[in-house]
């Protein structure tokens, strides 16, 4: 009898106690995330902050403006190159198709140019040359 009084009492408190220890884990895991986060919030702060820094420097204004947009002074002479064959891929690209759009009929009014100007448009495949 005593046994099952004891045995009762153990259950009642692990029934009572499992889940307090259980969201006591899980807070101490969202707080752990939550700090990983505040640190991550502040080392972005502080790299801005230097950021901000730098962009009140005169001579780093200057050098970007020099870079980016490509600005000179005045007197100054600004060259670019430019290298064809950076901007071409090795890959061959598909020839483009030859659009000829046909023509809207010369003697009708202008609002009948303009009426075949849009029976025109709204065929997507009108004036495409087709591979034979």
């Amino acid at each position: 009898m005593r046994g099952a009084i004891l045995l009762g009492i153990v259950v009642m408190l692990a029934v009572t106690l499992v889940p307090t220890l259980r969201s006591l884990v899980q807070q101490r895991g969202d707080v752990a995330a939550m700090q990983d986060k505040v640190d991550e919030q502040r080392r972005t702060v502080a790299a801005l902050e230097h950021e901000a820094a730098l962009w009140k420097d005169p001579a780093f204004i200057e050098v970007q403006a020099r870079e980016r947009l490509k600005f000179v002074r005045v007197g100054d002479r600004a060259y670019t190159v430019i290298d064809p064959g950076a901007d071409t891929p090795n890959t061959p690209t598909a020839p483009r198709p030859v659009v000829a759009a046909p023509m809207a009929n010369d003697t009708s009014p202008w609002y009948g140019k303009v009426w075949q100007s849009i029976q025109i448009a709204d065929r997507p495949t009108a004036g495409i040359a087709r591979a034979r």
